[in-house]
């Protein structure tokens, strides 16, 4: 059974040294991460084959949903809970066709809504929309408005955004509607990872409450 995409979703920084990234990857799944997606654009295709294969585990131990950035065929390789697909990569229709249905397909969409519809519409499970505020990660992103978290409400399907999101400033995304905050360097590059996790997640919580 597919998971629904919720809460705080952290993903992975470029990281070759593997003992460091399993450590921080555990203490976000320890702070209260629900999804945690493998991004690393390195050529090693070794490293990010046993990169994969440790973190998917650490998510199944933890009931967390593990995502691996771009790449279909090592998304299978691990038993991933699904792919997160650009606007360069393989189309939602490839994904499905080689991970059959019971696995997640993300779709980024940028700040473009015409982009989310599409996604929707051709099957994906969720769509991300960003970046809402300047991102170290990714500092040429376009900009996104909190207008377009409201406006893809109507497509009934779950939405990510990302995009130099911190502890400060997640809430509003999530009061726009915003079903899942993505997070790197928030999380990653804290001195307390978890305890950073933890102030993340916690404003789910909060949201909820009647």
């Amino acid at each position: 059974m597919r998971r629904t995409i919720s809460g705080l979703y952290a993903v992975t920084p470029e990281q070759a040294d593997s003992a460091l990234l399993t450590a921080k990857v555990t203490a976000v799944l320890r702070g209260g991460a629900r999804v945690v997606q493998y991004r690393n654009k390195s050529r090693d295709t070794r490293l990010r084959h046993e990169q994969a294969l440790q973190l998917a585990q650490l998510c199944r131990d933890a009931g967390a949903c593990f995502i691996v950035n771009d790449d279909i065929e090592l998304a299978r390789e691990v038993d991933a809970g699904g792919v997160h697909l650009g606007r360069d990569d393989d189309s939602v229709g490839a994904a499905r066709a080689r991970l059959g249905t019971g696995k997640l397909i993300g779709v980024s969409c940028y700040n473009q809504i015409w982009r989310a519809r599409d996604a929707a519409r051709r099957g994906a499970d969720y769509i991300a929309f960003g970046s809402f505020f300047p991102s170290s990660t990714k500092p040429g992103a376009v900009g996104a408005s909190q207008d377009l978290l409201r406006a893809a409400k109507s497509l009934s399907i779950p939405i990510v955004a990302i995009g130099g999101v911190t502890p400060d400033n997640a809430a509003g995304l999530i009061e726009a509607g915003a079903d899942a905050v993505a997070v790197v360097s928030a999380v990653f590059d804290a001195t307390d990872v978890e305890g950073a996790a933890r102030r993340i997640a916690g404003l789910f919580a909060i949201q909820s409450e009647p």
